[in-house]
Order: structure tokens, then C-alpha cells, then sequence
């Protein structure tokens, strides 16, 4: 199976087709089997795959498979080829599992919907598209499954295209995309013209011979990688190209856990991880990378604090923990980066599935303040999601306390760490636990504040035209993945125990070959592990201080909120405002370029330049067929004037040329 890994790839693509091409005219239950069916099988041979690499040395976990050569020119080759080792196995799972998970769940959330068929098949698309990014073993099949998952999240964010919110969500996604995915490209432009490939082992292997330790100053190694970084700034909803993710929001609620939580905004995190033979020897980058992980999680946590939409505190808190994904990234901990990475996908699908849960009872209402004393009507939801919120907020022994814990330490220990990272590190770890345990607390406890939501028939769900009637857990399709990631949320984090926990991190140890050719620097220095265990120590207070702000603002004292937000009214009026930052891209970019678009471009440029120039050209014409056409009058004498004078003028020329 490990030698034929790659069929995974056919059966979401066949997914893809069958039910786009002939879903329209099948019943639903098949379309839903199709999809879910293509998706699991894909699932299963990554499993299959992956016993069978574990059984192998740790030499001798990485197997390419070539299919064919692509593209040749010159002395460029491209080859349609995959690559399976220990990285990319731990990718897969994750996209395969947890995408396994979002199908069942969106049989049920999706039930009734008029474009049913082109949902799943956009969805099934996606997977394929995800996989081809993480198996691909060259720059150039990355980038293909790079801009396909662009493609897929535009259609599925703009699935509801009938609503003009929606609309506008996804071009901006697909805009903002763009932007990062210029910059990428010219990065892959010059790792070929600087290394002579754009095969992954080929161009590390050039790495290691050309660079044995860290570049010094800022060279091509650190520009490669700011390119290629500026591209998962866009990707994954970094600081400045965020403002992407949290308008997604306008997709359905599983395309929010699948794209916008547990895959696509991650590969940005998976692509630097990939690529930790140039990162690791290129200093100025990697701080850029960690500067610009912290900026994003502390501006990010801030910002959710203020939101009142459950799905834009959790876009928010995405964009913050992705944050941290960088931090980790940027000090070169790759490894803990895709630790987190794994256990994120696993409680933060289980939020966006859990407020799904609670939108679709609610009939699409999506403002927690008009929620409130939920647990009594969604017991099961409330209890996931309590699960999901503990694992977030890095309370000990779930999944989410382990892999932030193994980010923070390695921002303070490590060489390329420093503690005013792990500093801010910190404190986003108490926002975060405040965020989402005010969201848990406004949702599902203290006072009823229910308002039912208003059912849009445009967008096809369950009729819940009886406004009056009382919430109701939803059905087995969707409490059923609800349940399997919330005990991957509890147990996920068992697979990276600390060093003061275990001797060896299982995860670390199992992802080595993958970071072969990285450039360690020597440490200065030795930590102990109690002094491991006293940071964790502190996190976890931080942490635990966190939730007991909310619970006394939010259920002990619930007017506590609104009399700090008047004395703080400045802050409280800025954070609510998302500091204003939609506003000065639209005051910076977005109306100048409308105003010399429309101005400049289109009424001098276009009209005035190209339009003239055409206009003009066939002016000339009209006004020179006017007089030519004189010549036709119907006269002999007048006919053969003209050919006497053109036998003149044609004796004269070759008598002068002659000559």
C-alpha cells in the first residue's frame, strides 16, 4: 500500500465529478454516500500507508512515487510526482480524517439545500485539492493544489450566491489570496534559479552543500523565504492579509470547520514546516515570521473579545491560533508548529460543528446575546463544546494544554526564541481562555435571552417556520462526528507529551526524517524541566484566570461588561471596530484604486487611449475610402488618366531604381 499511497487522490477527484457532473439528477442520500464514501476511502489508504511507514526505519520512512514527467523545457523538469513521509503523513491524516468527519456532519446541517450536489462536490473537490498540496513532492504540484484549495474556498464560501454578503466574502477571500500567492510564486521562481530544481529533496540537498550554516544578513536565502512566507500570510490569515477569514464566515458553518479551521488556513503553517532547510538558515526571516505570528494571535485574541457572532469569535480565535502556529515556526520549532497544528484541527472543528449545532436550533441565529440558558435544550452540544473550550483554553490534560505549552516553552528556550515573545505568548493564552468561556457562558448559560433566528428560504435548510418552538439537539449525522472529535480533543495531545512528562515526544521523535536537512544552531545553554514545568505552570494560571474573569463577568456579574466597556469606551469602541482595519485598507487601497479605475484607467486610458486609437484608426479609413471613392465615376477619360499617370509613376520608380 505505502508504494501505491497516491490512489488516495482519485477517489475525492472522482467524488468530485460524479456529483458534479450527475448530482443534480441523483437523490440525496447518494450524493451524500458518494461523497462521504470517496473521502473515508481516502482516509483509510492514508491509514494503511501510514501503519506501514511507522513499521519502518526511521532512515527509511520516505517514499516518492513519479507518475510521469509534466513538464520539460529546457532545463527546467516538473514531474507529476507525491511524496509520503512522516510529514506529509501526519498532514493527510488530518485532512482525510477530520474532512471524513465534516461530510457526515454536513449530511445532516445541509439536509434540503436546492444545491446540494454542488456542495458536496465543491467540498470533495477541495479534499483533493488539499491532498495534492500535501503530497505533492515539488514546489510546482504544491502550488497547484495551493491555488486549487483557493478555487474551492471562493466556490464555497460563495455558496449561497443569491446573498450579495456572500458574494462579497469570497472575492475578497479569492482577492486577498492573490495577493500572498503573487508573492509565492516569485519565490518558486527563484529557488529554481538559485538551487537548478524545484523538487523538494533536490533543492534541500543544494541547500545543505551551499549554505552549511546560517546565512548572514539578509541574501537570497532570506528573500526566498519572505517571498514564499508572504504567500502563507495570505493563505493561512496572517497580519497584514487576515481580513480574508473572518468574512468567510458567509460559507456554510462545515465549510467553516473544514477550510477555515482544521485545512486550508493551515497549509501556510505545513508549507514553512516543508521547507524548514531554508527557514532554518535564514535568521532574519524566521524573526520576521515569529514577530509576525505574536502581532497576529495578540491582535486577533483582542478582536473576538468584542464580537458578538459565534462564528466570528471563532474565526477570530482561528486567526489567533494560527498566530501561534508562526510563533512556533519562527523559532524553530517546526515540529510543535505541526503539533499544534493537528490538535487545533481537532477542537476547532468541534467548535465551528458545535455552533453549527446550536445556529441550526436556534434557526439561524447567530448573535450569543441573543442566546443564553442553552444547556438545558442542547445538553450534548453544551458538553463538546465544553470539551472543545477546555482544549483551547489550554487547560491541563487536554490536547490543546500540550501543544501550546510545547510552543511557549520553545519561544523562550529555544535559540531563536526570546521571552518577550513567550511574554505575549502568554498573555494571548489568558485572552484566549477569556474569549471563549465568555462565548460557552453567553451561549449556553445564566439568563434565557432566546431570539430565534429568521429562516431564509434562499437558503434551502429545514423549514423552522415555528419561531416559538423550543431548541432541539439535531440529528445523529451531525451529533455523531460531534462526539469523535471530542474525544480526539481530549486524547490528541497524548501523542507529544512534554519532556517533563516523557522521556522522548512520540510526535517530535516519529517527525525527524521530515526535517533532515534542517540547520540546527547550537543552543546556549540547558534548560531544566522544572523549569519546563514552571512555565506551563504559569500559562495555566494565566489561563485559569481567564475563565474565572469571565465567569464572574458574564455569570456572576453580568452588568460587569457593560460598566467597564463605558469606562473604557475608547478601547471597548476600537476592539468592536476590529481597530478599524477593514476601514484603512478601504481608505488606503480600495478607493484610491476604484477612484484611478474609474478615473484614470477607464475614462482616460481606456476610452480616451484604446478607444481612441481604434476609434480613430477607422476614422482615418471612412475619410480616406470617402476620396478613393471618387475615383470610381463611371468616366473612360477620367480611367485612363489614372492608368497613364500609374504607368508613369511606375516607369519613373524602376527607371530611378534601375539607375
Amino acid at each position: 500500500m505505502l508504494e501505491s499511497f497516491w490512489i488516495l487522490l482519485l477517489f475525492p477527484l472522482a467524488g468530485a465529478a460524479v456529483n458534479g457532473l450527475c448530482g443534480k439528477r441523483l437523490p440525496h442520500k447518494l450524493i451524500g454516500l458518494i461523497a462521504c464514501g470517496a473521502v473515508l476511502a481516502s482516509f483509510l489508504v492514508a491509514a494503511l500507508a501510514f501503519v506501514e511507514l511507522t513499521g519502518r526505519a526511521a532512515d527509511d520512512r520516505l517514499v516518492t512515487v513519479s507518475l510521469f514527467t509534466w513538464i520539460e523545457a529546457g532545463e527546467f523538469v516538473s514531474r507529476a510526482a507525491f511524496l509520503f513521509d512522516p510529514l506529509s503523513a501526519v498532514m493527510i491524516l488530518i485532512v482525510t480524517g477530520v474532512g471524513f468527519l465534516i461530510h457526515v456532519y454536513s449530511i445532516g446541517y445541509m439536509h434540503g439545500e436546492d444545491g446540494y450536489y454542488r456542495y458536496f462536490s465543491y467540498l470533495n473537490l477541495f479534499i483533493f485539492m488539499m491532498s495534492l498540496l500535501v503530497l505533492g513532492d515539488n514546489f510546482l504540484v504544491m502550488f497547484v493544489g495551493w491555488e486549487g484549495v483557493g478555487l474551492c474556498s471562493y466556490l464555497l464560501i460563495g455558496y449561497y450566491f443569491k446573498e450579495r454578503f456572500a458574494g462579497d466574502a469570497a472575492k475578497k477571500a479569492f482577492v486577498v489570496n492573490r495577493v500572498g500567492d503573487f508573492a509565492f510564486l516569485l519565490g518558486l521562481f527563484l529557488i529554481f534559479r538559485e538551487f537548478g530544481s524545484i523538487t523538494y529533496l533536490d533543492a534541500f540537498q543544494s541547500v545543505q552543500s551551499s549554505y552549511p550554516g546560517m546565512e548572514t544578513g539578509f541574501g537570497i536565502l532570506s528573500l526566498i523565504t519572505l517571498l514564499l512566507f508572504i504567500g502563507a500570510t495570505g493563505k493561512s490569515a496572517q497580519t497584514p492579509l487576515y481580513v480574508w477569514l473572518p468574512d468567510a464566515m458567509a460559507g456554510p458553518t462545515p465549510v467553516s470547520a473544514l477550510i477555515h479551521a482544521a485545512t486550508m488556513v493551515t497549509a501556510g503553517v505545513y508549507m514553512i514546516a516543508r521547507c524548514s532547510p531554508l527557514y532554518s538558515r535564514a535568521p532574519e526571516t524566521l524573526l520576521i515570521v515569529a514577530v509576525v505570528g505574536a502581532a497576529t494571535a495578540l491582535l486577533a485574541a483582542l478582536i473576538a473579545i468584542g464580537q458578538r457572532d459565534i462564528k466570528k469569535v471563532l474565526a477570530y480565535s482561528t486567526v489567533s491560533q494560527l498566530g501561534y502556529m508562526f510563533v512556533a515556526c519562527g523559532v524553530g520549532a517546526y515540529a510543535a508548529g505541526i503539533f499544534h497544528l493537528m490538535t487545533h484541527a481537532f477542537f476547532k472543528a468541534l467548535l465551528f460543528l458545535g455552533s453549527g449545532s446550536v445556529i441550526l436550533a436556534m434557526h439561524h441565529q447567530q448573535n450569543i446575546f441573543k442566546m443564553g440558558g442553552l444547556k438545558k435544550y442542547l445538553p450534548y452540544t453544551w458538553g463538546v463544546m465544553l470539551v472543545a473550550t477546555l482544549a483551547i483554553a489550554g487547560v491541563p490534560g487536554l490536547s490543546g494544554f500540550f501543544s501550546k505549552d510545547e510552543i511557549l516553552w520553545q519561544a523562550f528556550s529555544s535559540p531563536q526564541g526570546h521571552p518577550l515573545i513567550w511574554a505575549l505568548g502568554v498573555a494571548v493564552a489568558g485572552l484566549t481562555a477569556f474569549y471563549m468561556f465568555r462565548m460557552l457562558f453567553l451561549t449556553f448559560h445564566g439568563q434565557e435571552r432566546i431570539e430565534m433566528g429568521h429562516h431564509d428560504d434562499s437558503h434551502g435548510e429545514d423549514d423552522h417556520s415555528h419561531h416559538d418552538a423550543k431548541p432541539q439537539e439535531p440529528g445523529w449525522s451531525v451529533r455523531g462526528p460531534l462526539g469523535v472529535l471530542a474525544v480526539l480533543s481530549v486524547l490528541g495531545g497524548l501523542v507529544g507529551l512534554p519532556a517533563w512528562l516523557a522521556s522522548t515526544n512520540q510526535l517530535h521523535h516519529f517527525l525527524e526524517p521530515s526535517f533532515h536537512y534542517q540547520f540546527v544552531p547550537e543552543a546556549h545553554g540547558e534548560h531544566s524541566h522544572a523549569l519546563e514545568m514552571g512555565l506551563a505552570g504559569v500559562t495555566t494560571l494565566i489561563g485559569l484566570m481567564g475563565i474565572f474573569v469571565a465567569y464572574t463577568a458574564y455569570l456572576r456579574r453580568p452588568h460587569l461588561p457593560e460598566q467597564v466597556s463605558q469606562r473604557l469606551s475608547g478601547l471597548y469602541r476600537l476592539i468592536r471596530q476590529k481597530f478599524l482595519v477593514d476601514e484603512a485598507y478601504d481608505a488606503v487601497i480600495i478607493r484610491p484604486t476604484h477612484w484611478l479605475s474609474k478615473n484614470v484607467l477607464w475614462k482616460v486610458f481606456d476610452d480616451g487611449v484604446i478607444d481612441g486609437a481604434v476609434n480613430g484608426t477607422a476614422t482615418v479609413v471612412q475619410i480616406w475610402a470617402q476620396q478613393l471613392r471618387k475615383i470610381q465615376n463611371g468616366y473612360v477619360r477620367s480611367y485612363a488618366t489614372w492608368i497613364l499617370l500609374g504607368t508613369a509613376l511606375l516607369f519613373a520608380y524602376f527607371s530611378y531604381f534601375a539607375a
